[in-house]
């Protein structure tokens, strides 16, 4: 072990967090952290070894990935168990926020292993901070599923949350997650779209899923790199209920008329939320296309 790192000890595991983009966000102590570690468990060793050159960092490396992490975990285990000390690290930002790790941390910590944390940059964590959205309670949901169907039938389940929702999306998904969102929750649930958090092109826009949507589509720029959809919570679920009856109605009126005229005469007739009919006439017409 180098010794240049106080802080490490005989027999340990470092989570230590690395920048999302900016490399400037890499803390003091990770980088002494990762010059002292007898060895670093990187996702991805190529783009771990830019950063590495970056502060001339010469620790040995080694991949560490969700293919091969059970494989390795008992062994790496056992290793620090006898002494040697190992940093984790993911492609970007804190390690095991969907990213690998996981199951290494905890066959550790069943084993005894000292786990130490060196905390860093996190996307979910910037982009709420600057997102204008509730952030006393939140859920990370990380990627959804990648089917559509799939899609839509965790967002039903999160339809009623009320605390501030927050998701990963890849850009070639992204549009299609927003017009899932679009439909599940409403064309004005609020959202903020955080994009390439920290870099050149970063880009933070709020708005309504509708304006959100449209945005994104008209300028093809919007749609590349890595995102974060924060969206607001349900604040009002039980007056947006949408009953049996209230439905049928809907559903008889939609046979004959546009979706907008269908909701307005629904609510005239039911007395239910007028919005909520709205939406829920969208996610109808959905289906059956």
């Amino acid at each position: 072990m180098n010794d240049s790192a106080a802080e490490t000890s005989v027999g340990a595991l470092y989570v230590v967090a690395t920048p999302i983009g900016n490399l400037g966000d890499m803390s003091r102590r990770a980088v002494e952290i990762l010059t002292g570690v007898d060895r670093i468990a990187a996702e991805d060793t190529r783009r771990t070894g830019r950063l590495l050159q970056h502060y001339a960092i010469q620790t040995p490396m080694f991949s560490l990935h969700e293919h091969n992490e059970r494989e390795l975990a008992a062994r790496l285990v056992e290793q620090m168990a006898q002494g040697q000390t190992l940093a984790l690290v993911s492609d970007a930002g804190t390690p095991l926020i969907s990213d690998p790790g996981y199951n290494l941390v905890r066959a550790a910590r069943a084993a005894g292993v000292e786990i130490v944390p060196v905390p860093g940059p996190s996307a979910l964590v910037a982009a709420l901070s600057v997102s204008g959205l509730p952030t006393d309670h939140f859920v990370f949901e990380g990627f959804l599923p990648s089917k559509q169907a799939a899609r839509k039938a965790r967002l039903e389940l999160l339809r009623p949350e009320s605390r501030t929702l927050i998701f990963y999306e890849a850009s070639h998904r992204v549009l299609d997650c927003l017009k899932d969102m679009q439909v599940v929750f409403g064309v004005e649930r609020q959202a903020v779209l955080a994009r390439e958090l920290t870099k050149q092109f970063e880009t933070v826009h709020a708005g309504s899923l509708q304006t959100l949507l449209r945005w994104v589509s008209d300028d093809p720029n919007q749609q590349k790199g890595e995102f974060v959809i924060l969206v607001e919570g349900e604040q009002n679920a039980a007056a947006h209920d949408v009953n049996a009856e209230a439905e049928r109605v809907l559903s008889v009126l939609l046979e004959e008329l546009p979706i907008k005229t269908a909701a307005k005469l629904a609510a005239r007739i039911t007395g239910v939320n007028k919005r909520a009919l709205y939406d829920r006439a969208l996610q109808l017409k959905e289906t059956q296309s």
